[in-house]
Order: C-alpha cells, then sequence, then structure tokens
C-alpha cells in the first residue's frame, strides 16, 4: 500500500514533500517561488488544494485562468489582489494609479505592466504583515496575458518577503509559460500508487493482469483512472474497459477524457446541456448573469443531473469539475447553438458596467459582418488600450476586423490589429493581419503605417539591414500625407541602420539619412527629435565637421524638453540611444553621455518604465566605467541585469564587457565575446563587430598581449559601422605601436585625426594628442603624453587620464628619465588599483619594479564587501530615503529593503540607519588605504 497525508493523494509523496518544503521555507521568512507543470488531469489542482490545506496559518488569495478565447486585461490578477485591495491607498502614489487604471477605477494613461507589477508586489508584501501570503495560480497558461506577464515579474522580484507563489501550468499548452522559474514536474503514477487508487474507486479487488493494462492505458493519469472507472463496478471492468460497453478512444489520455465528458452529455435532458453551455461559455461564472441569460433562452436552471454525471460541483455557480468538462461541454455543442447562447449573455449583459463582455458576447453570436458589434468590439479595445492591456487590445480589435462589412474599415481594424499584436511580442500573429490589411483599401496614411510595421517586424526578427529601405519609403509616404510620423520614421530608419547596419551602402545609414533631408518632412510632435534628426543626418551626409555642431544644438532639447504625457516619455527613452551613440562615438562628450543616460534613467524610473530601464543603466554605466567609478558601474549593470531577468528580458552584456576588458578579466569576457561575435557574423551586426573589436582591444592592451590587441582592433576599425571606430583607432594605435608596426599606427592616426579634429572635446583632444605622442619623440612625445593628461582631465575621462600617465611613465622610463618615470608609474597605479583596473595596475607595477622600486600589490580586505545592490540601498538610505521611496526607487518590495540593510548593518559593523553615513564614509577611506603601496629605494 502507499500511504499518503491525504486519501486524494495516493502517491504523490515527492510531490508532498516539496510543497510542505516550501512551507517550512515561507515560515522561515523567506519568498517561495514554485511552478507545477504537468499534463491534463496528472493532480495539479490536487496538489494546490494540498497546500492550501497545510497552510492554514497563512494567508491564502488564488487565481484561475479559464480556457476562453476573451481577453479581458488584468481580470486574473484583480481577481487575485481583490482580498487585499483595502491597502491600495497606502501604496506609493505612481504604484496606487498604475493599478488604479489597470483595474478599471480611474482613467489616466496606460500604465506600464512592470509598474502595475510593483504595486502587486508592495500590496502582497503589506498583506503579508501579520501573517505569511500564499498565492496559488491554478491553469496559469490561461490566464490574460498582462496578468500573466505580470505576476511572472512579481514572482522573479520576490526575495525577502513572507509571500509564496504557487503556478499550476498544464504541458503542453503552457511550455513557454515561465520558464526559468523553479519548477516542480508532474507525472504518473507509478503502477503500485495507480493500481491503488483504481482499486479504491472501483471498490474491489482487480485481477492484476487487468488492473496493470488499465493503468498502463491511462499512463498513470489520477483523472483518467477516476474517471474511466466511474460508475463502473470490478466485476465490470475485469474483463478490461473495451468489454464493458465503454471503449477506449486511442489518442492522448486528455482527448480521451475530454470525449469520455462529451459521451456523459449526452444522456443529459436538453435544458441541463443548454445550461451548461452558458457556463462553459461565460468564463466568470457569474451566477447572476447565468439565470438571466437562462431566462431569455426560456429554460428553467436544473443542473442537479450535470452533478449526478459527476461533470460539475454546484455552489454559488456552477463550477467545471475539469477544465476539460468545460472544453468537452463547449465544443460538441452545435455552431447554432453556441450563438444562441452568446446572444442571450449578450443581452444578458450590462452595457454600462461591463461594456467589455458585452462586446465580446455579441461577437461571438454574430454569423457574418455586422458593424455594430464590430464597433463595440473596437471601443472595447481602446478601453483595453488606456488600462495598458495590449494583449486584449491586439485581440479585440481583431475580432472587429473579422466581422467589419466595409472594406476599408476592416483593413483599418485589421492594420489596428496587427499593430497591437506586434506591441504585445506576437509578430507572427501581427504579419498574419498585416496581410488581411493589404488586400483592403487603405487610406495613403494607413498604407505608410502598414509598411512601417513590416518593417519593424522584419527588423525585429533579424536585425536585417533590409529594414531600412522599408522604413524609409513608409517614410516617405508619411511625407506624402503631411504626416508628422515622416522625420520619426527617417530617425527609425537611420537607428535600424546604425545598430544593425553599415554606413555606406545603398541600405546603409548615409543613403537613410539623405533620404530624409531631401524629403521635406513636416516637423514632429518633439523638437528633440527634428534636432537630433537633423544632428545625425548632418552627421552622415555632410561630415564631421558640419555634423557634430548640428548635433550639439540637439543636446540643450534633449536634456531639457518638457514630456507632459508618458506617450511622449516612452518616445524620448526610444531616441534617445540614437542620440547617445552619435554623442559617444562622434562628439567624444562624456558631458551629454552623463547627462542624456542619467535623465533616461529618471525618467524610465519616474513613468515604471521597466523595459527602457536596463538599457539606460546600462548606458548610464558606462559613463562611470569612464569616470573611473567602477563600483557604481557595477552596481547599475547589477540592477539593469536584474531587472532584464524579472522582465523576461535578455542582459545587457556590453557594459558588463567593457568593465571586465578595463578590470583584464579574460576569463570572464573571452567566453561572452566569441559568442556575441558569432552571433554578430550571423546576423549582420556589424556595430556588434565593432563593439567587440574595442572591448578586445583594452582589454588585451591592459594585458600587455599586444598582437592580439592589434587584431581584435583592426577588425574595430575595418567595420563599416556608426560607432566604435574611433575608440578602437586609440587601442589599434597603441597596439601597432608596441608591435613596431608603425605603418598601421600612422595610417589609423590619420584617421583618429578627421574624428577628433570636429569634435573638439576634452576627451577627443586628449585621444588625439596620446595617440600622437605614441609615434613622437623627444620634447615633441614629452609635450603631447602632457597634453593628453591635461585633456583627458577636463573632459572627466578619468580612466584615460590614468592610462596617459602610464603610458607617459613608459615612455619616460625608456628614455632613461627614472625618477619621473616612478612619479607618472605611481600615479596610474594608485588610480588604476583604487579602480579595481587589476591588468592597467599590474603593468603599471611592472614598469615601476623596473625602475626600481618596489611595490607590494594590494591586499584584499578581510571585512564582507557589499554587493552592488546591497551598496545601493546603503547609500539611499544614508541618504535619508525611507525603505517604502527605496523600494519605489529600486522595484523592490520594502522588505527587501529592510533585508538588505540587515546585511549592511552586519558587513558594516553598526546597527541602525543612522550611522549609515560615517560608516560609509569610513569604509570608503579604509578601501583609499588599502590602496597604498609600501615602496622602497
Amino acid at each position: 500500500m502507499i500511504a499518503s497525508p491525504l486519501p486524494d493523494l495516493v502517491g504523490r509523496h515527492r510531490e508532498c514533500a516539496a510543497l510542505d518544503d516550501l512551507l517550512a521555507g515561507l515560515r522561515e521568512g523567506g519568498s517561495q517561488v514554485l511552478v507545477i507543470r504537468g499534463e491534463a488531469g496528472i493532480g495539479k489542482t490536487v496538489l494546490l488544494e494540498y497546500l492550501a490545506a497545510q497552510a492554514s496559518r497563512a494567508k491564502v488569495t488564488r487565481a484561475q485562468g479559464v480556457e476562453a478565447d476573451m481577453e479581458l486585461p488584468y481580470a486574473s490578477l484583480h481577481q487575485l489582489c481583490a482580498p487585499f485591495l483595502d491597502g491600495l491607498d497606502d501604496l506609493p502614489e505612481p504604484q496606487r494609479e498604475a493599478m488604479r487604471v489597470a483595474f478599471g477605477m480611474a482613467a489616466g494613461d496606460p500604465p506600464d505592466r512592470f509598474l502595475v507589477g510593483l504595486a502587486v508586489l508592495t500590496l502582497l508584501t503589506g498583506a503579508s504583515e501579520t501573517r505569511p501570503v500564499v498565492v496559488l495560480i491554478d491553469d496559469a497558461q490561461w490566464l490574460d496575458q498582462v496578468s500573466l506577464q505580470t505576476l511572472e515579474f512579481v514572482a522573479r522580484r520576490l526575495l525577502a518577503e513572507a509571500v509564496a507563489m504557487v503556478f499550476a501550468v498544464r504541458d503542453p499548452e503552457g511550455h513557454g509559460a515561465l520558464t526559468g522559474l523553479p519548477a516542480l514536474r508532474i507525472g504518473g503514477l507509478d503502477s503500485a500508487a495507480a493500481g491503488e487508487l483504481l482499486e479504491n474507486a472501483v471498490g474491489g479487488r482487480l485481477e492484476k493482469r487487468i488492473r496493470d493494462r488499465f493503468v498502463a492505458e491511462m499512463h498513470g493519469n489520477p483523472l483518467a483512472l477516476l474517471e474511466f472507472s466511474r460508475g463502473r463496478s470490478a466485476a465490470e471492468l475485469a474483463y478490461g474497459l473495451d468489454s464493458s460497453g465503454h471503449p477506449i478512444v486511442q489518442g492522448p489520455v486528455a482527448s480521451r477524457i475530454e470525449r469520455d465528458f462529451a459521451q456523459r452529455l449526452g444522456s443529459l435532458p436538453e435544458a441541463t446541456r443548454t445550461l451548461l453551455m452558458i457556463a462553459a461559455a461565460e468564463p466568470v461564472g457569474d451566477a447572476r448573469l447565468l439565470a438571466r441569460a437562462a431566462a431569455l433562452l426560456k429554460i428553467t436552471p436544473f443542473a442537479a443531473p450535470a452533478k449526478m454525471a459527476g461533470l460539475i460541483e454546484l455552489g454559488e455557480s456552477i463550477r467545471f469539475r475539469h477544465p476539460l468538462v468545460r472544453s468537452a461541454v463547449y465544443h460538441q455543442a452545435a455552431p447554432e447553438a453556441r450563438r444562441a447562447v452568446h446572444r442571450a449573455l449578450a443581452a444578458a449583459t450590462d452595457p454600462a458596467s461591463d461594456p467589455d463582455r458585452r462586446a465580446w458576447h455579441a461577437a461571438q453570436a454574430a454569423d457574418g459582418p455586422d458593424e455594430e458589434v464590430a464597433a463595440g468590439l473596437e471601443d472595447a479595445a481602446d478601453r483595453a488600450r488606456q488600462r495598458g492591456g495590449i494583449a486584449a487590445e491586439a485581440v479585440l480589435l481583431e475580432r472587429a476586423a473579422e466581422v467589419t462589412p466595409d472594406r476599408r474599415s476592416r483593413g483599418r481594424r485589421a492594420l489596428a490589429a496587427a499593430e497591437a499584436h506586434f506591441s504585445a511580442a506576437a509578430p507572427d500573429r501581427a504579419t498574419e493581419l498585416a496581410t488581411v490589411a493589404e488586400l483592403c483599401p487603405l487610406s495613403t496614411l494607413d498604407r505608410a503605417r502598414l509598411a512601417r510595421l513590416r518593417a519593424r517586424i522584419l527588423f525585429a526578427r533579424s536585425r536585417s539591414d533590409e529594414a531600412a529601405p522599408l522604413l524609409l519609403d513608409a517614410a516617405a509616404q508619411f511625407t506624402a500625407a503631411g504626416s508628422p510620423l515622416a522625420r520619426e520614421t527617417y530617425l527609425e530608419a537611420i537607428s535600424a541602420t546604425i545598430f544593425a547596419g553599415r554606413v555606406h551602402g545603398p541600405t546603409g545609414a548615409r543613403a537613410a539619412a539623405i533620404a530624409a533631408r531631401a524629403s521635406g518632412a513636416p516637423p514632429s510632435a518633439s523638437k528633440a527629435a527634428d534636432a537630433l534628426l537633423d544632428g545625425v543626418a548632418a552627421l552622415l551626409t555632410d561630415g564631421y565637421e558640419t555634423g557634430v555642431p548640428a548635433l550639439r544644438a540637439a543636446l540643450e532639447l534633449l536634456a531639457t524638453e518638457e514630456l507632459r504625457t508618458r506617450e511622449s516619455t516612452v518616445r524620448w527613452l526610444l531616441l534617445v540611444p540614437v542620440a547617445l551613440e552619435a554623442f559617444i562615438h562622434y562628439a567624444w562628450d562624456l558631458h551629454a553621455w552623463d547627462t542624456l543616460s542619467n535623465r533616461a534613467v529618471r525618467l524610465a524610473r519616474d513613468i515604471g518604465a521597466l523595459g527602457a530601464l536596463p538599457p539606460a543603466l546600462i548606458y548610464a554605466g558606462g559613463v562611470h566605467i569612464h569616470y573611473g567609478d567602477f563600483a557604481e558601474a557595477d552596481r547599475m549593470i547589477d540592477e539593469a541585469d536584474a531587472l532584464a531577468a524579472a522582465t523576461g528580458h535578455a542582459p545587457h552584456k556590453y557594459a558588463t564587457l567593457v568593465l571586465a576588458a578595463w578590470r583584464g578579466e579574460a576569463d570572464v569576457a573571452s567566453g561572452i565575446i566569441e559568442e556575441a561575435r558569432q552571433r554578430a557574423d550571423q546576423r549582420g551586426e556589424v556595430s556588434l563587430l565593432g563593439a567587440m573589436g574595442y572591448i578586445q582591444g583594452v582589454l588585451y592592451n591592459g594585458l600587455a598581449r599586444y598582437e592580439e590587441a592589434l587584431e581584435a582592433a583592426r577588425s574595430g576599425i575595418e567595420h563599416d559601422g556608426f560607432n566604435f571606430a574611433g575608440l578602437s583607432l586609440v587601442e589599434h594605435v597603441e597596439a601597432a605601436t608596441r608591435c613596431g608596426e608603425l605603418d598601421q599606427a600612422r595610417a589609423s592616426l590619420d584617421r583618429l585625426a578627421d574624428l577628433t579634429r570636429a569634435a573638439d572635446s576634452g576627451w577627443a583632444r586628449g585621444a588625439w594628442a596620446r595617440s600622437q605622442a605614441l609615434l613622437a619623440e623627444g620634447d615633441e612625445a614629452d609635450r603631447l603624453y602632457r597634453a593628453a593628461i591635461a585633456e583627458f582631465g577636463r573632459g572627466g575621462v578619468t580612466v584615460e587620464v590614468a592610462r596617459s600617465h602610464l603610458l607617459y611613465g613608459e615612455w619616460l622610463r625608456r628614455t632613461q628619465r627614472r625618477s619621473l618615470a616612478r612619479e607618472h608609474l605611481r600615479t596610474a597605479y594608485e588610480m588604476f588599483d583604487g579602480m579595481r583596473a587589476q591588468a592597467f595596475a599590474e603593468r603599471a607595477r611592472r614598469e615601476l619594479l623596473a625602475t626600481g622600486e618596489h611595490v607590494r600589490a594590494r591586499e584584499t580586505r578581510t571585512t564582507s564587501a557589499l554587493t552592488p545592490q546591497e551598496s545601493q540601498v546603503a547609500a539611499l538610505a544614508a541618504d535619508g530615503m525611507t525603505n517604502a521611496k527605496i523600494g519605489a526607487e529600486l522595484f523592490i518590495s520594502p522588505h527587501t529593503v529592510e533585508w538588505h540593510l540587515r546585511k549592511v548593518y552586519t558587513k558594516l559593523g553598526i546597527n541602525s540607519r543612522r550611522a549609515l553615513p560615517g560608516a560609509l564614509a569610513s569604509t570608503s577611506l579604509a578601501d583609499r588605504s588599502d590602496e597604498g603601496m609600501v615602496r622602497a629605494g
């Protein structure tokens, strides 16, 4: 016999133990997340019930996914949060308003789903103050898309809250959902447990051969074992199921179970079947709505026969015993019967309180084109968009297009549906609807929108430079229509070539810029965007001398333009990467880089745009790398990676690689670089090839592996991309001079002259002076090295100041000026060691040893170092921010903030936040003291 904690859980010892461990961890104060996966009928729901029964001392809240074509944004999330909404007023204002709009409680800008997710996280954390909270989500694969995405975000951000989230997901339908979260996979019962369950169900012993055959046919699926044996005695099964008059249908177990349920329906009274059909067509299960619909269909609600047949459970409303029963009821009905039920449900639904549900049922009832129905769906789609439900908007618009009689209106709605599907990350469905739109008569403006959509889909799939001509064609069509979208689309075309294509050639960035300047397109809605387009186009068409001043003219607008709506802020966040690439690689302007990246971080935090925040943090982290503040860069990269993981995006490797290169961490960088290089080759992303060339140039120059640096930097300057050529030229000049390839060095110096002359910034002048110095001799070299140090200092490029001291000191030692060489090499060593740029520091140390100065490498501190997030939390707390405000700033819960602070207090040897400022200052002084050296002779 197989013992079980509950009679219904025969053979589930392993699974119950895992759930017991989860509750034990929750009681100890740690957050818990688990995804239970398995086929239909395998026992996922029973395990959730077991967990709920064991969690008697916790608050349990539930959400239930229901298989339905209807997509109501945030419906499942609202269901789950309903018990805790009395704490809504305690949320930080941005979170509170986002949740109110998402749940239809207030009007406002469409909220970012991740900000809604943070509101859910804060709400659950508040509810867990008195006792732990257990969140159970059954059939998660059928939640409305935005609810599922939001709950996944919450699950990935849990850390120190007394909250457990357990999802049940049916495979294969939910195969792609909630990937990467801890999972418990449920298989069929073993033969002994399955046999026990079967004999318990039939109330008697079965001959072993017959029992084993039956169990094998059911693959140990508990629901199949129970349902196929329902109402059948041991004697009836003695010769196998097929001999009892109930044939087993071939095919997957779930299909067999559903067909068995369908067979039982045939014996029910017609009124009962109709009542079940109403319940199956209305996934929310509102008892009053079901009663009104039944009255309209002139049937008396009579559900008892269905209960006796084991198909439903009766409570406040009808509850199907299993989702497969609902599926069987709905799909076995004739199409006209389904339409009649939906027609009744539409008529029974209050148009004032629930217009979206009414519109959907009306659409399902339509047996042909109907403009009134289509208009209702279009209105519902607009309401879904306003609540942030892009996936629901897409589904509603798609159905609206299907029932639209007028071909022109159908095309317009199909195009809008395609755009919404693309925004909801469903490019295949977007392509199908774009084809529908293309077959309809469209206005000039809609034709332009269609062309832009096709280009965006192509670019999203392959990062192909083939997207640029399509975007240019769309921009030309917008221009012909007099649309302000024209200049925005030209900028998008240039952006596509910058990040994935080449500068020259018929599909390159320069061709796109020429087309933009010749278009005569009307102004867009943003003066900053227009100024940026003018600057980048001038850079690409007129050259550096004209382009850089035009680019700088856009900086003030980009930095200060007032953004009154969330939409305008999102548009700004989309264009700023192009601006940053131009200011970094052509204006050599670290101040502009700092200004724009910090504004991007601030704006993304303010509106909760968690999709835009990671790249903004990466750009801001790059600034701190050049400032020599590697610890702050590390904090930003760490936050960006954590947010990317929580939002389901790939991590941004670029800043990690740049930081690893400056630190000399070849083991960290090499594998990622090779993977990125292969991807760039496969997808034709020449900008990525340029980035890898620059990064490896820094890495290998730091490690004094100059031949490898030479080869890497050469690849960085030979690519025909928009960015990284200038930075790669600097690395190439250094590597070439060290390898004795002076002709190569001079050729790169000539190219660098053109780039840096127009920029005329401290960074540019420093790069030009130092690169010249590497090829100069005597007093001229001396003057140029000193100029480089001064200019890099004016530009704020601290890592290059340190590097210039190193190169100057190396040159001085080789010219036998040892005393002065020590001075500069010592400065370089102290700066690099302070940054933890270990490869460059080691280069400086070896050079110092060669001058006769003994240098002791910095000893590792024995105290526990703060992690990047602990440092960030500690700094904000030291500035006087409350836990709630820190949580809102970093998109974590106040509990997680407190958890980090407790660890900070332990590591710093303090016991309150009042001591934080002094402790952090002391740590900083200790770090600087550790950077000292022991020198002799």
